[in-house]
């Protein structure tokens, strides 16, 4: 199994970063979140991203924000 979370690659949409394995790009988790809707109803909606991706992007954004506030 791949254990990369997201992956950048400018054949898969230019470059967006994506999760890993599929065409879904992050910032979709980042919209959905911002406007209320929860992580399984994310995760219901794209087939191929698992809860295990969401929870590791979450904690990886979270790690940034916290050292760029330093």
């Amino acid at each position: 199994m791949n254990n990369s979370i997201i992956n950048i690659d400018p054949e898969i949409l230019g470059g967006t970063p994506v999760f890993s394995g599929t065409r879904v790009p992050i910032k979709n988790l980042f919209d959905y979140l911002e406007t209320g809707e929860s992580i399984e109803t994310f995760i219901d909606e794209f087939e191929g991203v698992s809860r295990e991706q969401v929870i590791k992007v979450l904690e990886i954004s979270g790690g940034l924000l916290f050292y760029s506030i330093q």
